[in-house]
């Protein structure tokens, strides 16, 4: 059952006229568990909240699948508008960006041109920007991209999903330039034709690449809220005296708090993922996906109103 409704919402999540349409009609609906406000402005309040308690901060202005150039350009200036504010309130955050909102699904040459248009501002501001990674099929692009841009800017990283067959392939052929990456298990439906059908195969594969990004000295970012995954990377430290200045954990705004709050307190770098912004449908779906508690919690509301 829980399979059906993973696979459910992934579907819909995924699906660009339900975006499309949802966005339009359906935007802030039991949505403020995971998302920081409407507006940079608004997250920026909870923002301090949660560097208060000493975590790190990751920001993201949601929305995905653009096809139509103005709203690219509006994306495109909302980053910069973003990192304005980050920089004026001396708010210490990463900016996480998706291509397809910068118009990758409209031409390659155009996503590159407004990346490097953010990428050379963030440096300005001295601001990190990660590339979020997205379905398999645009998976190839932005790894094409971010490695292009990476030659050309200091201030980038991105992302490896592990329920994907090609990731350690990719880990492998980025590992000599020492990324900055973010690991995580994936949150997009894909065949079986391209990604590991079962939980426990995704779960092998997270444990691989993680154990082997962190033993090539590079710095991993460990996407997760599953504390096996926290307990195995617990147990590489102390094996392979990994230094706790070589990773960090991340996780989403509004999930698990009381773990965020427990490895703050042993002394890790803990990441919080903070969105915002009124295209909140297809991160909703993905959300739901992950964990059907939430589906459960969001029935109840439903049949509240």
């Amino acid at each position: 059952m829980s399979e059906w409704i993973r696979n459910t919402f992934y579907y819909l999540s995924q699906n660009k006229q339900l975006n499309k349409f949802a966005n339009r009609h359906w935007t802030t609906f039991g949505t403020k568990k995971f998302i920081a406000g409407n507006s940079i402005e608004e997250a920026v309040v909870k923002m301090k909240q949660l560097r208060a308690a000493g975590l790190s901060l990751t920001v993201v202005h949601l929305g995905e699948f653009v096809e139509d150039e103005h709203k690219v350009k509006q994306e495109t200036l909302e980053v910069l508008h973003c990192m304005d504010v980050l920089a004026r309130e001396a708010l210490k955050a990463e900016i996480s960006v998706k291509l397809t909102s910068l118009g990758l699904d409209i031409s390659y040459e155009l996503a590159l041109h407004n990346m490097r248009k953010i990428l050379a501002y963030g440096q300005e501001k001295d601001i990190t920007v990660m590339i979020d990674m997205e379905d398999y099929e645009t998976s190839f692009d932005t790894l094409k991209l971010y490695i292009q841009l990476s030659k050309e800017y200091s201030n980038i990283g991105t992302v490896l999903q592990a329920h994907l067959y090609k990731t350690l392939q990719d880990l492998q052929k980025l590992s000599d330039s020492n990324p900055y990456l973010r690991l995580v298990k994936g949150a997009y439906l894909e065949s079986e034709d391209v990604a590991f059908p079962t939980k426990e195969n995704i779960d092998e594969n997270y444990r691989n690449i993680i154990k082997l990004n962190l033993l090539y000295g590079n710095y991993t970012a460990i996407g997760t809220h599953d504390v096996d995954i926290i307990h195995f990377v617990k147990d590489l430290e102390e094996t392979h005296c990994i230094p706790r200045t070589q990773f960090e954990f991340q996780m989403l705004y509004g999930v698990r708090q009381d773990l965020q709050k427990t490895l703050r307190q042993e002394g890790y770098k803990v990441r919080v993922y903070v969105p915002y912004g009124k295209e909140r449908y297809g991160y909703q779906m993905r959300r739901l996906a992950e964990r059907p508690a939430n589906v459960f919690d969001f029935m109840k509301k439903l049949f509240k109103k």
